[in-house]
């Protein structure tokens, strides 16, 4: 990347405060809808270099820009999404755009019109921006897309860094102030990891929380739905408007017994992101938190069970016939995990879900115990894709989502935020059980409200020399 691409022109920060204050300037007559999306699309132009859509809605968005604004200016209030722009991941289906699910192959007719989640942000005037990037078949951990391209992390604008995946362009696009939120896919860790190596916020909604037509289906088991957003505040303004559920109000984390599963999330993790999580934890005891060690040795079954579950799942929806006509055009990575599911016969599978249900009542039984699991979201910190040709670095870079794909295995809710304090980013990643999203997002808020009194985290390291707050 070019001296001119690191530093570029000044991109105009209008969610640097949240969704609910860029709201407010729109109602008092400081900005307007349609300035916002036209301020927007200038930010992607400007950085254009992250790569982080597959392709823009502009003429249709500047167009709602000027509905929502007459709209307003009538007395109709649609409420705190109105207006704002957003990126869908790019294997939801949108009216009047492309869906590529991250491939060169023809996939067209596996999705024919919109599901309820994209209906829903309409409802709510929240207006697409364009479709983001993705890893090919929402299938992996990095980011990194052969097929399509990969989306320059923010985080580190002279070094492309790994963006996390497969939510890629949506975590990219958001870390960076190009949209209000976005909306990615959770499967094995899919929203969560990427928001951890940009330094945002990633919500793993609860199975079923957000309807999954209209949505490719990667998984039937283990998909779905959520945002990513550059803070819990957002998240929780998202969930509101999207579940019409309000979120549970914590006062302080006094006596919340935090379950630290000493099994699998804390192998060989980076320094940075062992040193951060204790600081947590120690700032998180100091305001009442009790941290209660668990065992469960189990959780060094999620390679079988993910591994027999998801991919025969993929090729049953993408159909045998097809996925081996397309498998030599797949990106390798993708290409090698997804073709695991020929091989898995029928047995294999059944005994995988039935084990399956079996951890989910033993996780669950914990809970009686402790009121959330905490780990590190990731075992790493973003890597340098151009170290991926180390053998050794590319083996590392595909256990990002190793702490994440739990969650999805033993049917949690979760969510990822930023935890470090300066450098590279790293997330806390807190899970509860399934139907809980209110509660999670809750506790989350009062720990994101610590952070910011004694951590105050860069969501991008090189953030503040491309932004000005307008």
């Amino acid at each position: 990347m070019s001296d001119s691409k690191k530093q570029g022109d000044a991109t105009v920060d209008l969610f640097e405060n949240g969704i609910a204050h860029w709201g407010r300037r729109v109602r008092v007559g400081e900005l307007t809808f349609l300035k916002t999306i036209e301020i927007c699309l200038s930010n992607i132009e400007q950085n254009s270099e992250l790569n982080a859509f597959e392709c823009l809605n502009t003429a249709a968005a500047l167009e709602e820009g000027v509905l929502m604004d007459q709209q307003l200016a009538n007395g109709i209030d649609l409420g705190p999404l109105m207006g704002a722009p957003v990126g869908i991941k790019d294997i939801m289906y949108v009216d009047g755009m492309p869906t590529k699910f991250g491939s060169n192959a023809d996939l067209s007719d596996l999705l024919q019109s919109e599901g309820s989640v994209v209906a829903k942000l309409k409802s709510a005037g929240a207006i697409i921006l364009g479709k983001t990037k993705t890893v090919e078949f929402a299938l992996g951990a990095t980011g990194i897309n052969q097929s399509r391209g990969t989306p320059w992390n923010p985080v580190d604008r002279s070094t492309h860094r790994m963006p996390g995946g497969s939510s890629s362009g949506s975590a990219v696009a958001t870390s960076a102030g190009l949209v209000a939120f976005a909306i990615g896919t959770d499967t094995g860790g899919s929203i969560r990891n990427p928001a951890c190596m940009t330094g945002i916020v990633g919500q793993k909604t609860s199975v079923g929380l957000w309807p999954l037509d209209g949505v490719f289906s990667l998984s039937s088991t283990l998909d779905s739905v959520g945002p990513l957003c550059r803070t819990v505040s957002d998240t929780a303004l998202v969930h509101q408007a999207m579940t019409d559920e309000p979120v549970t109000v914590r006062d302080g984390l006094q006596g919340l017994r935090l379950g630290i599963v000493e099994d699998l999330f804390f192998d060989d993790l980076d320094e940075k992101v062992a040193k951060d999580f204790e600081r947590v934890c120690l700032l998180l005891e100091s305001h009442g938190a009790i941290r209660v060690p668990l065992r469960f040795p189990e959780l060094h079954e999620r390679t079988v069970l993910f591994s027999s579950i998801v991919p025969p799942e993929l090729i049953s929806y993408l159909g045998a016939e097809r996925y081996l006509a397309i498998r030599g055009s797949v990106d390798t990575v993708t290409e090698s995990r997804a073709s695991v599911g020929l091989d898995v016969c029928a047995h294999q599978y059944l005994t995988a879900q039935k084990r399956r249900q079996l951890l989910i009542s033993k996780a669950y039984a914990t809970f009686s115990d402790v009121d959330v699991w905490l780990s590190p979201t990731s075992p790493t910190v973003p890597l340098a894709i151009a170290e991926f040709s180390d053998p050794e670095i590319h083996a590392k870079g595909l256990l990002a989502s190793r702490n994440a794909q739990p969650g999805n295995l033993l049917d949690m809710c979760a969510l990822s935020l930023p935890m470090h304090q300066n450098g590279l980013p790293t997330g806390l990643q807190i899970s509860m059980p399934l139907k809980q999203d209110a509660d999670l997002l809750g506790v989350s808020s009062v720990i994101e409200s610590l952070f910011r009194a004694h951590i105050a985290p860069t969501s991008a390291l090189n953030r503040g020399n491309r932004q000005k707050s307008a």
